[in-house]
Order: C-alpha cells, then structure tokens, then sequence
C-alpha cells in the first residue's frame, strides 16, 4: 500500500481545499455529523442547493464521470480525496447523493440520449432532487422480491402497490422506481426499472417519524400512478440489471459512518468521573478503548487498500463490503460504550449533554447504517461467496415464476 498522494493528486487535493475553505465553514473541534438534524434547520435545504451549484461550477461534481456525462473525466482516487477532504466542513451534500451518484450514473448507462439530456445537469447542480424507490414492506434485502406492480397501458404504464424508507421523497423532484411488469417469469427476469415524477397524482407520502424525532424517511403509495413509457430506464424486464447499477454505486459510494467515533469516546472518558476517578484511568476503560481503537486501525487500512487500488486505475473488489460490516457493527459497539460511561443521562439527548447528546441520537439511527446499501447479511454472503469463494445455499425458488412462489419464500 502507498499512503502518499503522487504529484498529480497532491494538486487536486490542494485545489479541493482551496474550493472548501473558500465555499463552506470547517467542522468545530469535536464535531460530529448531525445524523440529519441539519437538514430540519431553517434555510438548509436553500444553503444546500447554493453549496452544491458552487460545486458544480468549480468542477466537483461526477469528478469521475466521462465528460460525455457531463463530467470532470478525472479519476476515482480524485472523487476519494475530494470526499476526504469536504468531510471536513459542515455541508450538507448528502441531500443530493441519491440523484448524483445513483440515479444518474444508472440513467447515463441504461437510459437514452433524451433522458441524460433531461435529467443530468439538473440533478448536478441540485435544480432537481431525487429519492429511490426500492424497498418494499416484507421485501426485506430481496429487492427482486417486490410486488409493486406496472402494467402497460399503451403509451403509459399504471403503477400500483407501496414502497419504505424512502430517504428524502417529500422533498424530492423525481425518484427512480423498480414495479414487477411480468409476474409470470422468474422473480428476478419480472422487473422494470422508472424514472417518476413524485408530482405525479396518485402519489401519497407518509413520513415516518423515528424514535430520535427525525422523520428523513417515508413510506411512498402509488394509487393508479401513470408513467410516460419515455421515462423507463432499460429494456422492458431488464430491471433487475439496471437497478444492480444503482446497487453497486450505492455500496461502492458508501461514505464512511458519521460519527461518534474512537476520537469522541476518548475525549468522552477524559470528561467522564467514575466512582474511582476519571474513567480515562480505569483499566476496564483503557482495555476497551484500546479494543476500538484497534477496530478503527484495522476498517482504516482496509479503506486504504481500496484506495491503493484506485491510485493504480484498477477497481476495488467485493472486500468493500467487510468496510461497511465492520463500520456499522463499530459504530453501535462505541454508541453503545459511550452511552455505558455517561450512565444515568446517557439517553438524553440536548446541547448540554456530553457531546451534545449524539451518542444517544446516533444510537438510535445507527441500525439504518446495517441496512442501507445491503445488510449485514447481504455483505456477509458478498464476502463468503465473492471473496472467500464458498459455495452458495441452494435455492428452492430460483427459477420459478414470481406469481407460484409463496409469499413467505419470496426473500
């Protein structure tokens, strides 16, 4: 592994940070993200949009992207350091992630000239914001599992059924929607994939309201919603390979899990007083503490494997996916440790409590992190079957028309 930038990306990462410093406030010593109370304040998303154009403008948005697509044509260890280096300032670009780097990259590889004209540029410069519509109640991590249906009405398709958790779709412009069109086929042969105006009548979105008090996702119904068949992605049927596009943007595009981290416990057991004193000198403390930190080294030198690789021009494997299980399962470990060491006033949350109360507040949104992007068991199977070449389960379904599975099978 080489941990040093060459020449070429040393550059781009000092133009990077002359955009931020120049566009955006840094992170306050200590600070962590906000697990999507930004996004509630007053004036966000209007701050958001402005960031992002300037983005845009300055050549930061789809660095990776072929210039074809509206893109820099630079290179993914550019689109990596660019990451780096914003998560340092407190922006919230993670608004406009579904559109940017999963619908777009899905519509440039699958859909026409007229719909990468359409919808590209807007989505860049944040004019349009976009959800995703994947997830089904009961589907579980099965995305072929699904039972919204569409069915062609001569120029139209009519959708009907429901989707879940659904990050962003009362704010959003458009989404990108996977209906069962052929429920006579193999479940995974049976699917379409859309592009839909969340406008469009017969739409209705309930938010969800979490336990942490945010409501960022929802539950979406479709109630006879007609799509033009010029906003379909892709063959008829072929849903299932495009939306494996938008699958492997989103795993590879994961970002690392907000914080707190191995840095925030420390500084939360020098604050902390047990009854021997502070808890920084108790050697329980110190064993664990040193257990985390040892967790972080590791998931870190892992990130730089991948890293490595993008230097080279080469394309990170499936190991990414034990980045994303060891990640969500570390972060829960310190919430949960953190929460252990504050004790009584560990599950308040407020700006007087210990870091701010994130502990608990990132606690509670912690298990989405195991969930999205594909869960623990998806990433574990990923690993099992694509890295360490075990053979798979035998699959009693597999081949079977989705209309003579049983319900309970479907996953």
């Amino acid at each position: 592994m080489d941990f040093d930038d060459t020449q070429e990306e040393a550059a781009f990462r000092a133009e990077a940070r002359r955009f931020l410093d120049t566009n955006a406030e840094r992170r306050k010593p200590g600070a962590v993200e906000g697990y999507r109370r930004g996004q509630d304040a007053p004036g966000a998303m209007q701050r958001a949009k402005d960031f992002q154009r300037r983005k845009y403008e300055a050549g930061f948005v789809g660095i990776h992207w072929p210039v074809e697509w509206g893109g820099r044509g630079g290179s993914q260890i550019q689109n990596v350091i660019y990451n780096q280096e914003e998560a340092k300032y407190d922006v919230l670009s993670g608004i406009f992630t579904i559109g940017v780097s999963l619908a777009q990259p899905t519509i440039c590889s699958w859909g026409t000239a007229e719909q990468r004209d359409r919808f590209v540029k807007p989505a860049m410069r944040a004019d349009e914001v976009w959800c995703q519509l994947f997830s089904e109640p009961g589907g579980g991590s099965d995305l072929a599992a699904l039972r919204t249906r569409a069915e062609k009405h001569g120029d139209e398709w009519v959708v009907n059924g429901q989707k879940i958790w659904n990050s962003g779709a009362h704010y959003s412009d458009f989404g990108i929607l996977v209906a069962r069109s052929n429920p006579d086929v193999a479940k995974h042969a049976g699917l379409t994939f859309f592009i839909l105006d969340m406008k469009t009548p017969g739409i209705e979105i309930r938010p969800i309201r979490q336990v942490s008090g945010s409501s960022h996702f929802n539950e979406v119904f479709f109630d006879n919603v007609r799509i033009p068949d010029s906003r379909r992605v892709g063959p008829v049927g072929a849903g299932w390979k495009v939306a494996l596009t938008t699958l492997m943007n989103e795993r590879h595009g994961m970002r690392d899990a907000p914080g707190p981290d191995v840095t925030e416990l420390f500084r939360l057991a020098q604050s902390i007083d047990l009854e021997d004193g502070p808890a920084i000198d108790d050697s329980a403390v110190q064993e664990r503490l040193a257990e985390f930190y040892t967790r972080s080294q590791g998931l870190k030198y892992t990130k730089f494997r991948g890293m490595t690789a993008l230097s080279r021009g080469q394309t990170p494997g499936p190991e990414s996916s034990i980045i994303k299980v060891v990640a969500a399962n570390k972060l829960q470990d310190i919430l949960s440790y953190g929460l252990d060491m504050i004790g009584m006033a560990g599950p308040t949350m407020g700006e007087a409590m210990p870091v701010a109360g994130i502990f608990e507040e990132a606690l509670l949104y912690s298990p989405a992190l195991r969930l999205a992007g594909g869960t623990d068991e998806i990433m574990k199977n990923i690993i099992a079957e694509r890295v360490l070449r075990l053979p798979q389960d035998p699959r009693a379904d597999k081949g079977l028309p989705f209309r003579d599975i049983p319900t309970g099978a479907r996953k």
